[in-house]
């Protein structure tokens, strides 16, 4: 599906840039519907969205909002303050991370 079909089916337009917190919220997303074995059209319908915009979601195509994340924690019975605190973790590693390497690729001061 092209892009501006897929605008006008979700209502929301992609991000323009990489963003990691909205990739990091789709695979936890995603891991929640496949830990159901649901299908994005079965969730989709649960969560009262477009099938379309839930890929899109779960690629990490956009950022779901605040009211989309507590619709969809609810579906999938879950605590959405438990999704964001998994994102934050994950956003915390991966900045330990690059600190690490930044740090690893820094000479020593004479």
């Amino acid at each position: 599906m092209d892009e501006a079909r897929c605008c006008i089916i979700s209502g929301m337009p992609r991000l323009t840039s990489t963003n990691h917190d909205a990739i990091r919220f789709g695979a936890i997303l995603k891991r929640l519907r496949m830990a159901r074995g649901w299908t994005l059209i079965i969730a989709a319908q649960r969560c009262g969205m477009n099938p379309n915009y839930l890929g899109l979601l779960e690629k990490g195509g956009n950022m779901p909002s605040v009211d989309t994340l507590l619709e969809m924690a609810d579906v999938y019975g879950v605590n959405a303050s438990d999704i964001v605190r998994e994102v934050e973790e994950a956003r915390r590693e991966a900045r330990k991370a690059r600190a690490a390497a930044v740090i690893a690729n820094t000479p020593p001061v004479e």
